[in-house]
């Protein structure tokens, strides 16, 4: 896993939501999730309709994400496109989603 130049963005994050915070909003659906390091905000990936966390990244620059999904441990940074080990990060309550 490489580093990359965006990790001082990250903060202590509590999930915004159980599933894809703005597919719920709008009644719409997902593939995979993924939480926002900087903010919390749990969006769904590129292989979702929607997109929103990558649409998330594009209006706040919040580089860092990790996985939100059951059993998945690794991180991405939207700049520098390189995958990252999220091992110690700082989440309050759960790492993934249980829907």
């Amino acid at each position: 896993m490489s580093l990359c130049s965006h990790l001082d963005q990250m903060r202590e994050v509590t999930a915004s939501a159980d599933g894809c915070e703005d597919c719920l909003r709008i009644g719409s659906s997902w593939v995979h999730l993924r939480l926002c390091m900087s903010c919390g905000h749990v969006g769904c990936c590129d292989s979702s309709p929607r997109k929103h966390a990558t649409a998330h990244f594009r209006s706040t620059g919040h580089a860092i994400m990790r996985s939100f999904e059951p059993g998945e441990n690794w991180g991405w940074c939207f700049v520098d496109e390189v995958e990252l080990d999220p091992t110690g990060w700082p989440v309050r309550g759960p790492v993934a989603h249980s829907i």
